[in-house]
């Protein structure tokens, strides 16, 4: 890594720490278990779904139910090329995303402070990670994902079946298993080329 993307990740840790003393950000506290359990899971992801980083202008992403900003922040740091839209509902964690954003000072990323289920856009990859009522979300996700494009799913290995059986219509890839965790799996799912 190099010493602005350090930089940038120390930025972000210090304003989570802050924002999570009086909301409800993660339940992850711990500064260590922060960069293991939320930068390592995303950045992991990051590299799976962008191998090859040259092939990036151009490209749409959708990180829906962001919260606190995993995996949409640190994939947007990983792949700064990249379109990057923040889907939360939620007005105290949208204003948080905004914050990081400004802080961060990245470009071509857009907060939506929106249920997803309203949003009529689409995109190349769309990530999910973490969501209350996960069978309620999978199909605005899939919704959200263009013809041929890709949806992430960071979640319990537990639930990889439920989310086959959920989008029958996706050709699904063997889950990758998250490294330093027992069961979370990153499932990978491509779109149909025609919805």
């Amino acid at each position: 890594m190099d010493d602005t993307l350090l930089l940038r990740i120390s930025t972000y840790i210090d304003i989570l720490a802050r924002w999570n003393a009086h909301f409800n950000l993660t339940a992850v506290r711990d500064e260590d278990e922060i960069i293991t359990r939320h930068f390592g899971e995303s950045f992991f992801a990051a590299r799976h779904l962008f191998p090859r980083r040259s092939a990036l202008a151009g490209a749409t992403a959708a990180d829906l139910g962001s919260g606190a900003g995993f995996p949409g922040i640190p994939i947007k740091l990983w792949a700064p090329e990249i379109s990057m839209t923040l889907i939360e509902s939620n007005h105290k964690k949208a204003t948080f995303l905004r914050e990081v954003v400004r802080a961060l000072t990245l470009t071509d990323i857009d907060i939506q402070n929106a249920r997803a289920e309203d949003l009529r856009q689409s995109f190349n990859l769309v990530t999910l990670r973490a969501v209350e009522h996960f069978s309620r979300v999978l199909p605005v996700a899939a919704r959200l994902t263009s013809a041929g494009g890709r949806l992430a799913l960071l979640i319990g290995s537990s639930q990889v079946d439920e989310a086959k059986a959920i989008l029958l219509e996706f050709s699904w890839q063997a889950p990758i298993r998250i490294i330093a965790s027992e069961s979370r799996v990153i499932l990978t799912g491509a779109q149909p080329v025609s919805k």
